[in-house]
């Protein structure tokens, strides 16, 4: 289930908002509007039943064709690609490794979770957003924003991700080393 804790950067034990006090029924508006209050876009799609981790791009990107045309389009993202890993990955940890430190991009960060969870951390001004993404959730990191992901130890997940530049994923890494002290995703 979709979920954000807030902390200070110097409390990681104390969220100062946790989405799982909010009613289920609430719980996306708020987890929304917390967001969109520090410039992160999070919406929710519809997803498609028969779509899981495994199917190939082109059947994602072919279910999804209408959203990817309209974000493209509303945004000017020029490429997509979909990325898809499992428990079973024999580099599951390497890449594991590659997101888990604070980094930047000169660009958004955009992700639509066709399948699986993923922990995004978003580190802004003075707290830590830490956004639990499931099914159907897409989320948009603004360019130059502080931020680590992890996927577990045992991955599950299934992403389409949006790119302004054609080389794809470039991260600028900080050298700080907050993202040690804040929650791991369980897998």
């Amino acid at each position: 289930m979709t979920a954000l804790k807030i902390f200070l950067d110097n409390q990681p034990s104390i969220p100062i908002f946790d989405s799982d006090s909010i009613l289920a029924v609430d719980r996306v508006s708020k987890i929304t509007h917390k967001l969109e209050e520090v410039g992160v876009r999070f919406q929710q799609w519809q997803t498609i039943e028969n779509l899981t981790s495994g199917a190939s791009q082109e059947e994602v990107l072919k279910a999804y064709q209408q959203e990817v045309k309209q974000l493209m389009d509303e945004e000017g993202y020029l490429t997509v690609d979909v990325v898809s890993l499992t428990s079973d990955h024999p580099q599951k940890a390497e890449f594991r490794q590659k997101f888990l430190d604070e980094h930047t991009h000169s660009e958004d960060e955009v992700r639509f979770f066709v399948d699986g969870k993923g922990l995004f951390s978003l580190h802004i001004d003075n707290q830590v957003f830490e956004v639990l993404c499931t099914r159907g959730d897409l989320i948009s990191v603004p360019a130059n924003t502080r931020h680590w992901f992890d996927m577990g130890e045992n991955p599950y997940f299934t992403a389409i991700r949006f790119f302004n530049n054609p080389e794809g994923w470039v991260a600028n890494f900080t050298g700080s080393d907050i993202a040690q002290y804040f929650s791991r995703l369980e897998s």
